[in-house]
């Protein structure tokens, strides 16, 4: 049992390389811990956590958690740290923990895809991230704290309002369109008729194209002067 600790009705089992949960740990303490700590493994997996019934505090932090991840049912879990997994699917996610975590008060999710920050993304800014909490909000609006920032007043009015329309949906190309755009192509549209070309002729001609938006930090946007706007 080398590197586990338990202290009243904390159960640590930190930096151990585990890739699933020791069975023990839920039949020896699962019946009494309140504070689990995970850190620093290998999880891929969450299967056993549902010997932890009374878990108040789960540290989750440092896994190879994904958006397959899944959470019995912990009716008392206020706090949950997920910091540095794999999570991609914000809202696949949000909607587990308000099924399965209706206690739910502080929520860590930096260094995943999901969580938009600009210290781990480069492509990201502040405003993605205010987004984001927006929408968390939406989905979990009992929120205290979101990646160790309480939730503010303003913050919990405008998820009321604008939240549900903070989910960014990105586009999602065939594989065959994948195959046939090219990397340096970024919109592409089709030949213009014959009859468009000749200068005499003014009649006004549609083309199809596609659109790609790559948000504020797009190359196209450093070359838009204020006056254009």
């Amino acid at each position: 049992m080398a590197g586990l600790m338990v202290s009243g009705t904390q159960v640590s089992y930190v930096g151990q390389y585990c890739r699933e949960i020791p069975e023990y740990l839920g039949r020896d303490f699962g019946h009494f811990a309140k504070r689990l700590d995970l850190s620093f493994n290998l999880l891929r997996s969450l299967e056993g956590l549902s010997a932890f019934r009374s878990l108040e505090e789960l540290i989750l932090d440092n896994n190879l958690l994904g958006d397959d991840l899944v959470l019995p049912g912990l009716p008392h879990l206020h706090t949950l740290t997920l910091n540095k997994n794999q999570i991609t699917d914000l809202e696949c996610l949000l909607d587990h923990l308000a099924e399965v975590t209706p206690a739910l008060e502080y929520l860590s999710l930096l260094g995943n895809v999901a969580c938009p920050n600009e210290l781990v993304n480069l492509e990201k800014d502040e405003e993605d991230y205010k987004r984001y909490r927006c929408f968390v909000l939406h989905k979990l609006p009992n929120l205290k704290f979101l990646d160790a920032q309480k939730v503010t007043r303003q913050e919990r009015e405008e998820a009321l309002v604008r939240g549900a329309f903070m989910k960014v949906v990105k586009p999602k190309a065939s594989s065959e369109e994948e195959k046939a755009a090219s990397p340096e192509d970024h919109c592409q549209y089709t030949p213009l008729p014959s009859g468009s070309r000749e200068l005499t002729s003014h009649r006004g001609v549609l083309g199809k194209g596609r659109y790609f938006y790559y948000g504020r930090n797009s190359e196209g946007n450093r070359f838009i002067r204020d006056d254009q706007l």
